[in-house]
């Protein structure tokens, strides 16, 4: 089983920046990769952004490419979401997703296997 925990969540304002981090603990030499997913109210869950665990290919969805950016530090055990020039619509609950295996396609939430509880992110004057 692999664990993760969400933080780093909060209120702030349209333009404002706020960085997530997801800290893994458990069968983390299981992982394979790990994602950010969001969920604003009344929507579904959609993919954020997605990172090798051991490092180099990372995808960015289109709606966030070039203000948000994903990295991780292995020797902590942490995935990160970095969030710039954060807009109003930038507002849902962050969720973060490990998975085992190489399965694609990597945007869908169905082929990951674990996931943390969430972390709220209102963008709001």
């Amino acid at each position: 089983q692999v664990q993760l925990v969400e933080s780093g969540g909060q209120l702030v304002q349209p333009g404002g920046s706020l960085r997530l981090s997801c800290a893994a603990s458990g069968r983390t030499f299981s992982v394979y990769a790990m994602a950010w997913f969001r969920q604003a109210p009344g929507k579904e869950r959609e993919f954020v952004a997605r990172i090798r665990y051991s490092g180099g290919t990372a995808y960015v969805a289109d709606s966030v490419k070039g203000r948000f950016t994903i990295s991780r530090d292995n020797a902590e055990n942490t995935v990160y979401l970095q969030l710039n020039s954060l807009k109003p619509e930038d507002t849902a609950v962050y969720y973060c997703a490990a998975v085992e295996t190489n399965s694609r396609p990597y945007y869908s939430e169905h082929i990951y296997n674990y996931w943390g509880q969430g972390t709220q992110v209102t963008v709001s004057s």
